[in-house]
């Protein structure tokens, strides 16, 4: 099928870079991936060629966790612009009272108030300004290689790589290692406003925390009077075969962030979640935070659907289900591959292929284009290339992507002169 307008690919990269980002257009193709989005359904995504099918296993970061184009997402927005649109920002609005309450009821603890935004990076933003203007204190610590977004707060609390190149740092922002609970404890201090930190990590590699380091984290913030603020963007909506990640923990944060699969690929739409007492601080002044397309009305029914179709009976069961399938077969593979398997980083299908070193993860990136499979190395630890299917998967498939990254796994190999002599 031809691109719309009968370009071809070569004219769509050439008006990309022309007016969008000519540095993007000349990395894609220095590396060969001159992939451009068609067709797009379920877990696979076509070509504007309608030449290459890929099996999404980025998913932009769990912004298609159900998948592209999922009838109850699409028809959810078909049903909303029927008589919606964007709404009021100031205005009470019953299609955000809704979905508010609907959060609280699904969210850990007593987490009841929302504040709606577009993005992680807008609501991570106003977490952390929640924290500073509750608590009067300005010190954030988060972990290094982390990663909130590219705005301006959550571009504060994440690794120098993205900050840097716009000047120094905002004061009072301080990153020690993820997983690290004495270097929480040694930077905590009567001046700390809040700990922030993905539950896991995508951008670092997907470490997976100790079990009890949550908790101890939780209790460190709690005798410092700090706010935990805990990242679930990624994790969230049942990436990790429970509908929060943090659910694993048995830790109820102070504020929880939720974005990109809120959206169901169709609206964007992204949530700040916090207790009652925490909305004490905008009772009084509750014009300091808004905006404009934040909780648009449109939408909300979208990220209602959402909600609906992660929290539904069986949901999780078949990703826990997906997650065993995965698990055996990564065990089979580091049987096979043992010159460049480490292992599988793995939470749910919150997943990252661990290699023997850093160079492995731009290869495999590559191979698993190459062999049907879109997947993405971790850029704060290129050892780990991202595994982050569509949760929507039948087992068929599961199996099939497993066959896929055993075939990458031996071109890479062969690219980088690792396999047995």
């Amino acid at each position: 099928m031809p691109p719309k307008g009968n370009q071809t690919k070569e004219e769509i990269f050439e008006l990309f870079s022309r007016h969008v980002s000519s540095g993007k257009a000349d990395f894609f193709r220095s590396v060969g991936l001159d992939f451009v989005f068609g067709r797009r359904q379920g877990p696979f995504v076509w070509d504007a060629t309608g030449e290459k099918r890929l099996i999404n296993c980025h998913c932009n970061g769990g912004v298609f966790n159900l998948g592209h184009s999922n009838p109850k997402i699409v028809q959810a927005l078909k049903s909303s612009l029927e008589t919606l649109d964007i709404g009021n920002h100031h205005l009470v609005s019953q299609s955000r009272a809704l979905l508010g309450k609907r959060l609280s009821e699904l969210t850990p603890g007593d987490l009841t108030y929302t504040v709606f935004g577009v993005g992680g990076g807008e609501a991570i933003d106003l977490a952390i300004k929640l924290a500073k203007g509750y608590t009067k204190k300005s010190k954030v610590i988060s972990a290094s290689g982390g990663y909130h977004g590219h705005t301006g707060l959550a571009l504060a609390t994440g690794d120098g790589k993205y900050r840097d190149p716009f000047g120094p740092n905002l004061p009072g922002f301080v990153q020690i290692p993820f997983n690290d609970l004495p270097s929480l404890q040694q930077e905590l201090d009567g001046s700390t406003a809040a700990v922030i930190f993905e539950t896991v990590p995508a951008t670092l590699g997907m470490p997976i925390p100790d079990p009890d380091f949550y908790a101890r984290a939780r209790e460190l913030c709690r005798r410092s009077g700090a706010l935990l603020v805990v990242d679930e963007v990624q994790t969230g909506l049942g990436r990790t075969g429970r509908l929060w990640g943090i659910d694993h923990f048995g830790v109820v944060p102070d504020i929880m962030v939720i974005g990109k699969g809120l959206s169901g690929g169709i609206y964007p739409m992204s949530a700040t979640c916090f207790s009652a007492e925490l909305e004490g601080f905008f009772h009084d002044n509750p014009f300091i935070h808004v905006s404009t397309f934040g909780g648009a009305e449109v939408g909300c029914p979208v990220a209602l659907a959402v909600l609906e179709e992660s929290s539904r009976p069986g949901f999780l069961d078949h990703v826990n289900t997906l997650a065993g399938i995965f698990a055996d077969g990564f065990a089979w593979l580091r049987e096979k591959h043992p010159e460049i398997l480490v292992g599988l980083r793995q939470l749910g299908l919150m997943m990252g292929i661990e290699m023997v070193n850093e160079h492995c993860g731009p290869f495999m990136s590559k191979a698993c284009y190459d062999n049907g499979v879109l997947s993405v190395y971790a850029n704060n630890d290129t050892r780990v290339s991202q595994l982050l299917p569509p949760l929507i998967i039948d087992e068929d498939l599961a199996f099939e992507i497993i066959e896929r990254v055993d075939r990458a796994l031996d071109d890479t190999k062969r690219f980088l002169g690792l396999s047995p002599s």
